[in-house]
């Protein structure tokens, strides 16, 4: 069964190469269609390959009629060009080989924008092959990648099925010989898996993974785990109290969701197999306060992005108070982040009454039972899936030798924020001609509130801007470093193990990680190529139509979660959609006469809407990494994780989503938001209280 459903998506892959597109030879032009913009009266534009005097390769582009800059903008290799017409016709040089060239196509704008994916390529014969993309194509590899992993229960090859879904659409979807269905094959490694590792932020995440499942290996070979789940009794009684901590040490480890879910999640692993709590309830709480407490929380590791994101998109306003700075407006823009302050609170209304529904109730109602944490084990005492961790003989059952670890990667984590931070603010004070005497923190410091924004800047904003300045990812790899050093010298000084064995138990750590760094990096692969298609371009310009300013939060909160239900992203949405949600919410407002505080007000709900759906979608996508690693921390079957928490997510997306709505329409404020949280979570208490049932029924 299964293997017939997998031949007749290739086979459907397959055909589409045929349907669709059309060939150019040499220099013989052919219409590729590109919707020109308005004044060119609807006349295709012509597309072919020549070459100049040089011998390089230009794309022709003919409209007759049409002079001077036209309303059509070429994306060539992430480079976006307009291109400028004489007596009809526009050159731009590019380079082309046998593999192609895909390019994005762009006409018009705001609500009449439209795109178009060109795939050009040589020939073996030295002619040409134009053949235009469908756009909704590109929706295609991450669909086949996310269906065939809730399907079949397995993620890595759906992973690389949906790579070379992409990889073969991409190719121009090309059959017309082996050769190129084999290389679409080939390309997902060489290329797509190359260059996911090959980006320096992937790579520190992957070492920074590597380094924490290397020190959580040892501070449990050493007994301090052990130690800390003795120490954690005393207030772990039982299944809801056991709950109860883990979410607190949640919303505690607030500054970053990759060190949140890692340090949680293996923290507490031992402690709620215990109390015979599902790893899917575990991932569950680990993946739904890293996330939503990192979206709302003052100081993270997501604050400099996110102010970038908003103080490019602001920056070209017109008629806006340009003295309001990125992080007053993130601030402001809190009372309307629904869904990560309900997912915080909806998962305490899950454990004070101490029921479930849906996947999760079954998964809670066999841990319970039967004593299977997980669906793949045969009970608490006899996990397969994890190596050896217990402690070695005679090792002393002492909390410090993991909680000093640990403590370590968090204040290296600041250390590092701060330092970075310093540096980097240190750099703009000069480009921008401040004079500061020297690069020490003190100084650097006094003179922050001069690039902060504002006249007085707080406290709290200098503070947002310092951390926002900081490189994140150097910070996690110094935590990482300083945390496996010390765990390594308490045990070896301790005499609890030599160091051969320590190192030994270390690379038994790494190992552990391997299975969600490969789900990690085709993952990665994926996003490369829902890229190189321009997925998010064709979802945004099918959503973006002339819409009522006080539906823009509604409208824009169901494209950010799909967005990122589609990529896996949470980052990559808010990239996408800052951008292009604010500047055209604004506009809207303008144009239709809001009032301008209602105008401040509904922008104030967009800007949150934008980081709070992309947490929904990230919630409830199998590509997503912070779902992935969330998994890995809890031991937990990815889409196990997958299943079992996007029931909730799509609950309290759903309250949100109502929330966000009404908002505006009663015109928005803090006492309007309160109230809408306080009967959004009625409602949440509702639907627990006549949908959940208890485990232990």
């Amino acid at each position: 069964m299964r293997t017939n459903i997998l031949y007749s998506l290739l086979i459907l892959c397959l055909l589409t190469g045929n349907i669709f597109g059309q060939t150019t030879t040499g220099d013989r032009m052919i219409p590729l269609k590109v919707p020109p913009p308005p004044s060119v009266n609807l006349v295709d534009y012509q597309v072919t390959v020549v070459k100049n005097q040089n011998n390089k390769e230009q794309l022709e582009f003919n409209s007759p009629g049409l002079n001077g800059l036209a309303k059509l903008t070429i994306n060539n290799a992430g480079e976006a060009q307009e291109l400028l017409f004489k007596d009809g016709k526009a050159r731009l040089e590019t380079d082309i080989d046998r593999k192609g060239k895909l390019m994005l196509m762009t006409t018009g704008s705001g609500s009449s924008k439209k795109h178009r994916v060109a795939h050009i390529s040589e020939r073996t014969n030295g002619s040409y092959r134009v053949r235009s993309i469908p756009m909704w194509l590109s929706v295609v590899p991450p669909l086949v990648a996310i269906i065939l992993a809730l399907l079949f229960k397995e993620v890595v090859v759906s992973l690389f099925m949906g790579i070379f879904a992409g990889a073969f659409i991409a190719g121009g979807l090309r059959i017309d010989s082996f050769y190129y269905l084999m290389l679409s094959i080939f390309e997902v490694v060489q290329k797509y898996i190359v260059s996911a590792l090959a980006d320096s932020s992937h790579m520190s995440i992957i070492v920074f993974s590597l380094l924490i499942g290397g020190m959580v290996a040892i501070i449990s070979r050493n007994g301090g785990m052990a130690g800390v789940v003795q120490r954690l009794s005393k207030y772990a009684r039982s299944p809801r109290s056991t709950q109860f901590i883990t979410w607190l040490l949640g919303v505690a480890i607030f500054f970053d969701d990759y060190a949140n879910t890692l340090i949680v999640g293996n923290t507490m692993r031992p402690v709620t197999d215990k109390f015979k709590i599902s790893r899917e309830k575990l991932a569950y709480i680990v993946d739904s306060t890293a996330a939503p407490v990192s979206a709302v929380a003052f100081i993270t590791t997501w604050i400099g992005a996110e102010l970038s994101y908003i103080d490019d998109a602001t920056g070209s306003l017109a008629n806006f108070d340009t003295s309001i700075t990125s992080y007053s407006l993130f601030i402001s823009s809190l009372k309307y982040s629904f869904y990560p302050i309900l997912t915080l609170l909806f998962i305490l209304v899950l454990i004070y009454t101490k029921k479930d529904f849906g996947p999760m109730l079954k998964a809670e109602r066999r841990a319970r039972k039967t004593g299977k944490v997980s669906a793949s084990s045969k009970g608490v005492d006899d996990e397969p899936d994890m190596e050896d961790l217990t402690p070695v003989k005679g090792a002393p059952l002492k909390a410090r030798n993991a909680i000093i670890p640990v403590f370590m990667v968090i204040f290296v984590t600041m250390f590092g924020l701060i330092d970075t931070g310093i540096s980097n603010s240190y750099g703009e004070l000069v480009s921008n001609g401040i004079a500061v005497s020297s690069e020490t923190w003190s100084n650097v410091w006094s003179q922050i509130h001069l690039i902060s924004g504002g006249e007085n800047p707080s406290f709290l904003m200098k503070l947002g801007k310092l951390i926002g300045m900081a490189d994140s990812y150097a910070a996690l790899l110094w935590a990482s470093f300083a945390g496996v050093v010390t765990a390594v010298l308490l045990t070896v000084g301790g005499k609890i193990m030599n160091l051969f064995n320590t190192m030994h138990t270390m690379t038994t750590g790494f190992k552990t990680m391997l299975p969600a760094i490969i789900i990690l990096t085709l993952a990665w692969a994926l996003a490369i190529t829902t890229q190189e298609l321009y997925t998010a371009d064709y979802i945004t310009s099918i959503l973006q139509d002339s819409i009522s300013p006080y539906a823009m939060p509604v409208l824009i909160f169901v494209l950010a979660a799909f967005i990122a239900f589609s990529t896996g992203s949470s980052w990559s949405t808010m990239a996408i959609l800052f951008p292009i949600a604010i500047p055209t919410t604004w506009a809207i407002c303008q144009a239709q006469g809001i009032d301008p505080d209602l105008s401040m007000e509904i922008l104030l709900n967009v800007i949150a809407v934008v980081l709070a759906a992309s947490v929904v979608g990230d919630h409830c996508s199998p590509i997503s990494d912070t779902t992935i690693l969330s998994s890995l921390a809890s031991d937990c079957n990815h889409i196990d994780h997958v299943r079992t928490q996007m029931p909730y997510a799509l609950t309290v997306g759903a309250v949100s989503l109502v929330a966000g709505g009404l908002s505006t329409l009663l015109g928005g404020g803090w006492l309007v938001s309160i109230i809408l949280i306080i009967v959004s979570m009625a409602i949440l208490i509702g639907i627990v209280q006549v949908f959940g049932r208890s485990a232990d029924s």
